[in-house]
């Protein structure tokens, strides 16, 4: 048995991240490498992440620290140029605060649904009963049926109705009345991403520096936790068992119920899967200035496609695509292909382009669906796991809606904590 004052399952963002500031530290990632969902895979000329990962800050600190461990690497640093596909044309996002460029009887509808909307607003953000009913109730008919249900319904593959009003938390684009008409007016709304990061090498650049400074016997990969004995402090992996002070789960919060013989209702912690198309074609982008689109139509397969050649500088179209799934659907990946490159032809991404390569990768969970029924149960875990040294931390530990730079915060504030504490 080999014992450490701390493990850490899971060699993602987060698990990184705390083993990079935490004592006495064991990793275990059960993929035969570390990152999680922030990899990148180098397919000459092409550079592609796993999917759109652009790194935002809130913390002028934290941004210093990314800065600086992306300068030797290439950095590029941007104000984002985002649009939505809404009926042939492109329109700036969000939506909600660009309604002035729709077509005049579909402005006067959402502006007036707006008006309408705020004036017999009564209720407090956390007295809605559910995201749904928050977006009609903040928003108004108009907006919501053209853009933030369908989009969001593609986007979450479930009924809005069994969201968390704060699902999004602060990253959903709020706007009133008066900011709208500001805008109008010339004003500009910000927003938490109006500016992004992005290394030259992929968004890899960071997790390579993080697992660099953890030495190389501190991590296992191909390593599968199979149980957690709680009682003893134990962690079962195949070949080894590891006792420990603390635990620290990145995993899914619902692998790691089931890993503790937890039983809860299938249906609390739920999820959609995202298929992610990374492609490349023979043939520069038709607009060079696009740094992703948003598409609320139905009729299109994807909701969103990121232009990695518009970020990065390159000569060939490169895009990611990300189609949205149940969390029990069955996907056909060719078909999914297919469908893409018909839709990308239809919305105007491509011409005669050719394909000349393409990664397709299962992101499952992709995102969680944060409901009240989740809240109150992982609340209850949270309390259960902390009284026993085990800390579910991060996207999807915490079973949340976060930031890359949220997961670092958490993981080091944690191991600070976890540095201090007396025993």
């Amino acid at each position: 048995m080999r014992t450490y004052k701390n493990i850490v399952i899971g060699g993602g963002i987060t698990g990184l991240s705390f083993a990079n500031f935490a004592k006495d530290c064991m990793v275990l990632e059960k993929e035969r490498e570390v990152g999680g969902y922030c990899r990148t895979i180098y397919r000459a000329p092409y550079i592609w992440d796993y999917a759109g990962h652009f790194f935002h800050f809130k913390e002028r600190e934290s941004k210093r620290y990314f800065e600086k461990v992306f300068v030797d690497q290439g950095l590029i640093s941007k104000s984002k140029n985002t649009k939505i596909y809404y009926k042939g044309q492109l329109i700036d996002y969000p939506f909600q605060s660009n309604i002035q460029q729709l077509e005049k009887e579909e402005f006067i509808e959402c502006l007036c649904g707006l008006y309408q909307a705020e004036q017999h607003r009564d209720r407090n953000q956390n007295e809605y009963g559910s995201f749904e009913e928050m977006l009609f109730e903040k928003f108004g008919r108009g907006i919501c049926s053209k853009f933030l249900i369908p989009y969001n319904e593609k986007l979450y593959a479930c009924n809005l109705q069994n969201l968390d009003t704060d699902a999004m938390g602060r990253f959903f684009p709020y706007v009133n009345f008066h900011d709208v008409m500001n805008h109008i007016s010339g004003g500009y709304i910000t927003s938490y991403n109006d500016t992004f990061i992005y290394p030259r090498l992929g968004a890899a650049v960071f997790i390579n520096y993080l697992s660099g400074k953890i030495p190389e016997d501190r991590i296992r990969t191909d390593c599968q936790v199979r149980k957690i004995d709680v009682r003893k402090h134990i962690v079962y992996t195949d070949d080894t068992e590891y006792e420990y002070e603390n635990l620290i789960c990145t995993i899914p919060l619902d692998h790691l119920v089931n890993l503790l013989g937890k039983e809860y209702d299938k249906d609390v912690f739920s999820y959609n899967k995202v298929l992610v198309l990374n492609m490349g074609f023979d043939k520069p982008s038709i607009d060079r200035t696009l740094d992703w689109i948003y598409i609320p139509d139905k009729d299109i397969n994807f909701y969103r496609v990121g232009f990695y050649n518009n970020i990065l500088g390159m000569e060939e179209l490169s895009i990611y695509v990300e189609i949205g799934y149940g969390q029990d659907e069955e996907i056909d990946v060719e078909q999914a292909k297919r469908d893409t490159l018909t839709n990308l032809r239809a919305i105007g991404v491509i011409t005669d382009h050719i394909l000349v390569d393409y990664q397709p990768i299962l992101m499952s969970p992709a995102y969680v669906h944060i409901s009240p029924k989740a809240n109150a149960l992982k609340e209850e875990i949270f309390k259960d796991l902390e009284e026993n040294n085990i800390y579910s931390i991060g996207r999807y530990g915490g079973w949340t809606y976060c930031s890359m730079e949220d997961c670092f915060l958490e993981a080091r504030a944690l191991a600070n904590r976890l540095n201090s504490k007396r025993i």
